[in-house]
């Protein structure tokens, strides 16, 4: 058979990133990456509210352009039976829930010239915290009415999640969303670009985005428009004019490239199949391999950590996870999110903001790695962002319990990594609480790429071996994957994502594993995390005068002064 190549399309926090890839054996044949232009690293910020994130959508389809562009340029130059023309199958993936406002042709409002200065035209990035309050009215009264819808998304309705975005909307710039045709997710948007499909009314929703963000479920669609009507009568009509009744897998042809696509992206082929989306941690996990048993962990500015369980064998609601949903990852199966808000931008504040002198992780990392567990007498809640799992509660902060005239910058440093890791453990002993059991952790990202120390804190304090997916950019390659297979076997794709799996994903060699001498401590360190956790995150009236004492005689303790 021709040789063929498959792209995908990753939209990220700060940048966008074309992937082309040998659907045969997961080579990967030539990246690029753009930044986006606009605001701060790509995210358009307000120095009165900390909580807007805010985006252009004009910036994601520059990026997009130029960065694969860039990526056909340096597959000529690196193999030369490539031709653009050979792409069978593109896949897109993109961060979420990052919906936006768009007008009957499915043009960004924030490209309307009665909006451009409007911030509330723009997409609602993921990480946009501002409808906090909205995100708490819905939680209470979906509770009070239809608890099913909350069962599937964690217990908790979230302020980054599509609803509470869009009341935000009708309730701050209510010209907005009465010019708005429809509310849509960004991993929505971008196929419909692509494939020229300029009524958003037929735009092919992924469930992905729908299931984890917006509580669709199969059994009833989006959540019914007469208990929308209960929190806000606008928002029911939202539902109504505004939203969709169905949503697809990303193994599901969402049309054909455009000739202009095509053109633009650098000779392509027009009608080149291109795959519903879906959120880039999801993909991220298919990239890695993901299969029962495994957890994928996403590690970058945020975690997310996915599962997937099949969807023939009994699964209860697990509270605290940001849903489960039936295909979001791998048809056939259930897919379970749960993450952080903050991993690696907890580490990078910190190193902006304190160590100036160096702005180094290396040398930060080289430093506390010297040190032993509870040396420091430091105990940190990775709550810098909120809390995305189990409390689901973006109103939680940041907190360092420990200090003393001496402590310095490695001990922080090291305190907050090793916060990050027992956050991860909440994660993986609350799937395994609910009968979801973890055989293995696949670390994906720039942080399992870049930074042993990190990984080999995140093994010992979780007790647990760490391996790392083989690509350093599986977001990427699970879009490529879901490429292949709306390509299909016959196009020189796949029929199934297993099958594209099993020859395109693969772990690398090096295994970070526990160190038993370690064990103890981070499980009495771990005993005191919980107790914290539950302390500042829970309406618990327990005193926790103990946990500052403990950390003092684990300090001396390890130190020999005890």
């Amino acid at each position: 058979m021709a040789k063929t190549y498959c792209l995908g399309l990753d939209f990220g926090t700060n940048t966008a990133r074309a992937l082309i890839v040998d659907p045969a054996n997961g080579r990967e044949v030539a990246t690029a990456v753009a930044p986006y232009p606009s605001g701060e690293a790509g995210i358009i910020l307000d120095r009165k509210d900390p909580n807007v994130a805010r985006q252009n959508p004009g910036d994601w389809l520059t990026a997009m352009t130029r960065c694969t562009r860039a990526a056909v340029k340096a597959a000529k130059a690196v193999d030369r039976g490539f031709d653009p023309a050979k792409i069978i199958g593109i896949g897109v993936d993109a961060t979420g829930s990052t919906p936006l406002p768009v007008d009957a042709q499915g043009v960004p409002l924030a490209e309307d010239k009665r909006f451009r200065k409007n911030v509330n035209a723009l997409a609602w990035l993921w990480k946009d915290h501002t409808s906090f309050e909205e995100a708490a009215q819905i939680t209470r009264l979906a509770a009070e009415q239809h608890p099913e819808y909350l069962a599937k998304c964690g217990g908790t309705y979230s302020s980054e999640w599509f609803w509470a975005k869009a009341l935000h909307c009708l309730r701050v710039a209510p010209q907005v969303m009465a010019a708005a045709a429809a509310w849509v997710e960004q991993s929505d948007f971008i196929p419909a670009v692509l494939t020229g499909n300029s009524d958003p009314a037929t735009w092919k929703r992924n469930v992905c985005a729908a299931g984890h963000k917006a509580m669709y479920h199969a059994d009833w669609s989006l959540p019914a428009a007469e208990f929308l009507a209960t929190i806000d009568e606008q928002l029911a009509d939202v539902r109504r004019n505004k939203t969709f009744d169905r949503a697809w897998p990303a193994s599901e042809r969402a049309g054909g490239l455009s000739a202009a696509w095509a053109k633009a992206l650098g000779g392509l082929r027009e009608g080149t199949p291109v795959a519903v989306g879906a959120i880039d941690a999801h993909l991220g996990a298919v990239g890695s391999g993901v299969k029962p048993g495994s957890l994928a962990k996403i590690l970058g500015t945020s975690s997310c950590d996915m599962m997937i369980h099949p969807n023939t064998e009994p699964l209860p609601d697990i509270p605290g996870l940001c849903g489960i949903v039936d295909g979001s990852i791998v048809p056939g199966y259930f897919g379970l999110e749960a993450g952080q808000s903050a991993v690696g931008d907890i580490f990078n504040w910190f190193v902006n903001q304190f160590d100036r002198g160096n702005k180094s992780h290396a040398t930060l990392s080289a430093q506390a790695a010297r040190l032993k567990p509870g040396e420091s007498g430091l105990l940190a809640l990775d709550w810098n962002n909120g809390n995305r799992t189990v409390l689901v509660d973006p109103r939680l902060t940041g907190v360092l319990i420990g200090q003393t005239l001496h402590t310095t910058r490695a001990e922080v440093y090291r305190a907050l990594v090793e916060g990050s890791a027992f956050g991860a453990r909440i994660i993986m002993e609350r799937f395994e609480e609910y009968g979801v059991k973890v055989n293995e952790v696949i670390n994906c990202g720039g942080i399992a790429e870049k930074n042993p120390f990190v990984m080999q804190i995140y093994a010992d304090a979780a007790g647990r071996p760490m391996k790392a997916s083989r690509s350093s950019q599986t977001c990427a390659l699970g879009s490529c994957i879901f490429g292949a297979v709306v390509a299909g076997k016959a196009a020189g794709g796949y029929d199934s994502v297993e099958d594209a799996q099993t020859k395109m994903c693969g772990l690398k060699a090096k295994t970070y594993k526990p160190d038993p001498t370690r064990r103890a401590a981070y499980d009495e360190l771990f005993r005191l995390y919980r107790q914290v956790h539950d302390a500042f995150g829970t309406r618990s009236t327990a005193c926790q005068f103990n946990v500052m004492k403990d950390l003092l005689a684990i300090r001396d303790r390890v130190r020999g002064i005890a």
